[in-house]
């Protein structure tokens, strides 16, 4: 028997560029699509350096838990992306500082390239009633 799956839209965070949802909710669990430093409001790449693109995704990645009722503590995994290795340290401090212990599980892969020439995309996991 298949399980339900829901679509979670927040208007918070840029809307999808392509044929997929800002987050899936199936059953307890939301998936939600890896965001990059989209401006909600332009649709155009935040300017400033990687930390500041960093604080934006984490910013469109809580709009959308929001939407769904849930905040990063509700986060069990994530995904970074980043296009150079060489940012994981200013990314890191970004990253951590929107997180309380325990940090969620994650992954840190360096990319060929990320859409629109960003220079960090991050996706997660998180647990929802």
């Amino acid at each position: 028997m298949a399980g339900t799956r829901q679509a979670v839209v927040s208007d918070a965070a840029p809307k999808a560029i392509g044929p997929y949802s800002q987050a899936i909710r199936a059953g307890s669990l939301l998936f939600l699509a890896g965001q990059i430093p989209l401006d909600p409001a332009t649709g155009a790449l935040v300017a400033g350096d990687v930390a500041a693109q960093t604080h934006r995704v984490m910013q469109n990645l809580k709009a959308v838990l929001e939407a769904a009722g849930a905040s990063f503590d509700a986060v069990v995994k994530t995904t970074i992306y980043l296009a150079d290795l060489a940012d994981f340290k200013a990314v890191n401090e970004v990253y951590g500082s929107y997180f309380t212990p325990p940090a969620p599980a994650r992954a840190t892969i360096q990319v060929a390239r990320l859409p629109l020439d960003a220079r960090v995309e991050i996706d997660a996991i998180a647990l929802i009633s």
